[in-house]
């Protein structure tokens, strides 16, 4: 056990320092990118658009957006980007196993769409190519499940780490968002890789963190009042943009507008806004900035918060590449500035200046779109090292998440699942009726008669037939039918009825069975449909060879079993199993 916890702990380290490295390349890429298009590789570009002739700002995302439609539409899985509900989604229902190559074609289409001025972030994909890189050395390594999700978890703590200069609060959103617990013997290796990752970054960097944030301080604590309506606010902004973006969607498909065009339309929307907006163009942390710093007025904030939003949902719903934690940390910054200059203007004298409402804000619509109000929380505090601020986002974060729970069932990522027709907050428990193969648990143990075998034969086989049921084969062993007591009714037992009836005659012929490479899950739904307790196991649905038989009650044992490993892993009873 030691030893195993050990060899994790290594490739946890392994894994950190991979994607930090990592995270370096796409930020580095992003930036060039940006100054091929724009000139200009500053992450505060805003400032240098300004100085750009109209018909710039609109060519390079419009142009840059066809690009990036026709390599999805030609080279990517479904036709669209990935991101982090496709990490939720191979840690829920997946065993933690991602496609590599899928993950290198979707870094591509994330940093080639940010870097020509998608209104999006670069966490979620860079979350995306760390779950990836664990995912591809879990499997070059041959690992067991247990291990593979830790490592998955491993990656995406390092992603968001590298991204913030924050290890804590890598490695608890790789266990909020990602994988859903917070089991210690995965703990220990996720944070190892979360450390590993920051430090490579403040090598690269140096020890600046992601936002330049000016000191603040609570002026009473008669303001949480106000800091609770910011996060109401920040909870219905959340829904509003969701629900945006599904809506957008529907008008989409409606609209029948081909996969490969959308994301130039949403390049051309970024270009127009651009025009009157640049702070709007990208991944927008220089706008951030300087709503931290409150250079803006009530007035440009509250457009600000409305252009990007509309930006946000456009380049969501039209394929763009990228993530929601920065339009979200973005939006936060807009709306919680606007409402602290509000505040400040009705109780200047307990206000504490419209920069915390800033803050705030920012933790607050994070916390509601990412479902991480934990993480935001910790991100908060590791930029800020406030602590009384820190309570300040915590408030509101909880309860802007609290709303987005009530109203939409959780985070962005969540509802885009959902529209997969995926639930991941059961996916482990449905993903081990996936994995448990029928094979596993059939019994090789049955009674068996041949097609022209009288009543005779069948009155004694049935009466020690296992679950009194036989089961009719050819010669070749092939499947023609099943006898039960329930089938023969009277028949059985009735002396009038002689031997000139035979099994092929009572028999159910073609009845259900499933395959040996089927699920457990697929057997006890046939089970459902049927009324069946036990179905027939065949090798193939043609030849219909019987190999074996599946009871009901033999499927939920090992159903059982598998969860009580499950648990005891996410408690953290045992390491996990690496081979």
């Amino acid at each position: 056990m030691k030893g195993e916890q050990l060899v994790l702990s290594i490739l946890a380290l392994v894994v950190g320092t991979i994607v930090g490295a990592m995270a370096i390349v796409f930020r580095e890429g992003l930036l060039l990118i940006q100054k091929l298009g724009y000139g200009s590789s500053d992450e505060a570009v805003h400032y240098f658009l300004q100085d750009l002739p109209s018909w710039h700002l609109i060519l390079v995302p419009t142009l840059g957006g066809l690009l990036i439609g026709l390599f999805v539409y030609r080279f990517m899985p479904d036709r669209r980007a990935l991101g982090v509900a496709d990490v939720i989604d191979a840690a829920a229902f997946h065993d933690g196993r991602m496609s590599a190559r899928g993950g290198l074609k979707a870094a591509l289409v994330n940093v080639a769409s940010l870097g020509c001025g998608a209104s999006l972030g670069r966490e979620g994909p860079v979350v995306h190519m760390g779950a990836t890189i664990g995912s591809w050395l879990t499997r070059i390594l041959h690992l067991r499940r247990s291990a593979a999700r830790t490592l998955l978890g491993c990656g995406v703590a390092s992603a968001v780490a590298a991204s913030f200069n924050a290890p804590l609060a890598g490695a608890l959103f790789a266990h909020e968002v990602a994988l859903g617990h917070y089991a210690l013997t995965a703990f220990a290796p996720i944070v190892l890789a979360s450390v590993s990752g920051t430090i490579l970054t403040r090598l690269y960097f140096g020890h600046d963190v992601a936002f330049l944030i000016p000191a603040h301080e609570i002026a009473s604590f008669l303001e949480f009042p106000a800091f609770a309506l910011l996060g109401i606010c920040a909870g219905i902004l959340s829904i509003l943009v969701v629900r945006s973006v599904g809506i957008t969607q529907q008008f989409i498909r409606a609209a029948r507008i081909p996969v490969w065009g959308r994301p130039a339309l949403a390049g051309l929307a970024v270009g127009v806004m651009a025009v009157g907006y640049p702070q709007v163009v990208g991944v927008g942390y220089g706008a951030i900035n300087d709503a931290l710093y409150e250079v803006y007025s009530w007035s440009l904030l509250s457009q600000l918060l409305a252009v990007k939003a509309v930006l946000v949902v456009i380049c969501l719903a039209f394929g763009f590449g990228g993530g929601v934690f920065s339009p979200a940390l973005f939006l936060g910054a807009m709306l919680g500035g606007a409402f602290g200059l509000t505040a400040t203007a009705l109780l200047p004298h307990l206000s504490s200046g419209h920069g915390a409402y800033t803050l705030v804000g920012m933790g607050a619509v994070a916390a509601a779109m990412l479902g991480a109000p934990i993480s935001t929380t910790l991100i908060i505090f590791e930029l800020t090292g406030d602590y009384e601020l820190t309570i300040a986002v915590m408030v509101a974060s909880v309860i802007a998440s609290m709303i987005a729970d009530h109203a939409q069932g959780g985070s962005f990522f969540g509802w885009q699942l959902r529209q997969r027709g995926l639930s991941h907050r059961w996916g482990r428990e449905v993903n081990l009726l996936r994995s448990l193969k029928v094979v596993d648990v059939m019994s090789r143990q049955f009674a068996t008669v041949l097609p022209d075998e009288p009543l005779s034969r069948l009155r004694e086989k049935l009466i020690n037939a296992p679950y009194g049921e036989l089961f009719v084969l050819d010669d070749a062993d092939k499947l023609l039918g099943t006898i039960t007591l329930a089938d023969l009714r009277h028949a059985a037992f009735d002396p009038e009825i002689g031997d000139d009836v035979t099994a092929i005659q009572l028999a159910r012929v073609k009845p259900p069975a499933v395959c040996r490479e089927d699920s457990i899950e697929h057997a006890i739904r046939l089970m459902e449909q049927t009324g069946e307790e036990h179905l027939p196991v065949v090798a193939g649905t043609e030849d219909r060879l019987m190999i074996g038989f599946v009871h009901e009650k033999d499927a939920m044992m090992a159903y059982n079993r598998a969860l009580l490993e499950l648990h005891g892993e996410e408690r953290g009873d045992a390491p996990p199993k690496l081979f």
